[in-house]
């Protein structure tokens, strides 16, 4: 238990702008517990989400423009823009139109191109705009999906890191993908199971909703090894941080249509 603890405390450190003030062995067994607790992060930030949302929606006298502000704000400053960075960086290296082996040199070119600035707004931007919806629409299941958000973003992380060859040997997202090298392939099984019978015993009427949000991870997985395969030539971590951001951008896009069209 201790090595599990020690490796979702690493996803802390190195996930969150949450300082957590100790020196954290990086490697071996330690990181395949922190890759394994990736859904148990994702759980974590989604509680945070969940829990601010309901503090500034419920108790508080802001406008839901307001509420819809700080908790897009919140989200930002929990991560420290960590996957806003890769995000920028594979939009910049995407939409340079070169080959893979020139989009991965200009991913690690620090200067700012026109299309980081363009994409991070867009993403920010659409992201404020589908949370403001979803405030003035609320549902009964909404606090508990936006809890949930993050859970399947980064099992989708998890997924890629698993499946997806790497696009160097170097790297960020190389080092993650040797420390699952001969690693079962249904590890994150187990964190489905309890969340399906959690929605079974306690919120059966909302498990088509879990579903929905399954059947949409899933397909963004597929969609972004492809991706990455066909664009880069695999995984990088700046692909990785990308792939969390677009993934919650349809999820939230998701709980926003539900709203907006189905349930409103």
């Amino acid at each position: 238990m201790k090595k599990w603890f020690i490796g979702f405390l690493l996803n802390i450190q190195f996930f969150t702008a949450i300082p957590v003030r100790k020196t954290l062995p990086m490697e071996g067994e330690f990181l395949q517990k922190s890759i394994k607790t990736f859904p148990l992060l994702g759980l974590f930030q989604g509680f945070i989400y969940m829990g601010l949302f309901f503090m500034l929606k419920e108790h508080t006298p802001f406008t839901n423009l307001a509420v819809a502000f700080f908790v897009w704000l919140g989200m930002i400053l929990l991560t420290g823009g960590l996957h806003l960075d890769g995000w920028m960086d594979a939009s910049d290296a995407y939409f340079s139109y070169q080959d893979a082996k020139k989009r991965l040199e200009i991913m690690k070119d620090p200067h700012v191109g026109a299309f980081r600035l363009l994409s991070v707004i867009l993403l920010l931007s659409t992201k404020l705009l589908f949370i403001y919806e979803i405030v003035i629409r609320m549902q009964d299941f909404t606090y508990l999906f936006v809890m949930l958000l993050p859970f399947f973003s980064k099992a989708l992380m998890g997924w890629i890191l698993l499946f997806v060859q790497e696009a160097k040997k170097d790297g960020l997202g190389a080092y993650f993908k040797k420390s699952v090298q001969g690693q079962r392939t249904l590890f994150y099984s187990g964190y489905f199971v309890l969340v399906f019978l959690f929605f079974l015993f306690l919120f059966p009427q909302w498990m088509p909703l879990f579903f929905l949000f399954l059947s949409v991870s899933i397909g963004c997985y597929f969609l972004l090894s492809r991706f990455m395969k066909r664009a880069f030539g695999g995984l990088t971590g700046d692909l990785l941080g990308a792939s969390v951001e677009g993934t919650e951008l349809v999820l939230w896009a998701t709980l926003w249509l539900l709203h907006y069209f189905v349930m409103g």
